[in-house]
């Protein structure tokens, strides 16, 4: 019997698997499922009835968020495992369909708003591509690059920005192809504040420490 959650990260854009985990005792339920367990052994833990917890895994395996790792007989009766069928999981904006942020309306590319619409869009698109390539048999080609960059002043942050924005053009003028049977990639980088304890606010790219004034929220 496997011990470990899947590795991938889901993405739940359906109504119905996104209903599945409004439930709290549900989400429970998953909490608790990063290592296959029972019926029996959820209800030991989580203080509920086992025909309770039965109910509901049934729900969460429809909904496609776990699955069946093996079974084991025991007085007569068959006790199920099961775990989570990813790591963790993401909402798709494609849950919102007309609702979702859409970065090409955003005029203001400095603004949060148009790197959470960025992010969404990153998130819809990957996870459908992702399908695609799991029906097909093949791998997805996917890059991520994340780092952490200290900057003494708004001035810093802003000609940082301006200067990675032009190295970027220059390297997709360089290795961009016009053949129709090149595969076309979408690039993105964003940058944000690193959270910490204290309260903390961004840096302005108008050339104070104040927080930012955003065109577009």
């Amino acid at each position: 019997m496997e011990t470990a959650t899947n590795q991938s990260i889901g993405v739940l854009g359906g109504r119905e698997r996104l209903a599945a985990v409004l439930s709290p005792v549900r989400r429970r339920l998953l909490e608790n499922l990063h290592t296959p367990d029972s019926a029996t052994g959820l209800a030991r833990k989580l203080g509920l009835p086992r025909q309770k917890i039965n109910y509901h895994i049934r729900k969460l395996e429809a909904a496609g968020l776990v699955e069946l790792t093996g079974e084991i007989s025991r007085r007569g009766c068959t006790e199920r495992y099961v775990r989570l069928t990813a790591r963790a999981f993401v909402i798709s904006p494609e849950f919102l369909q007309g609702l979702a942020a859409d970065p090409d309306q955003l005029r203001d590319r400095y603004s949060s708003a148009y790197l959470v619409a960025m992010a969404g869009r990153a998130v819809r698109d990957v996870a459908t591509l992702r399908e695609r390539a799991e029906s097909a048999g093949e791998r997805l080609a996917t890059m991520g690059l994340e780092t952490e960059i200290s900057f003494a002043s708004p001035a810093d942050f802003k000609a940082f920005s301006e200067e990675l924005s032009a190295q970027i053009l220059k390297l997709a003028a360089k290795y961009g192809s016009s053949l129709k049977s090149s595969r076309r990639f979408r690039l993105f980088a964003g940058s944000h504040p690193v959270i910490t304890k204290d309260r903390d606010c961004g840096l302005s790219v108008a050339g104070s420490h104040k927080p930012v004034k955003e065109n577009q929220q």
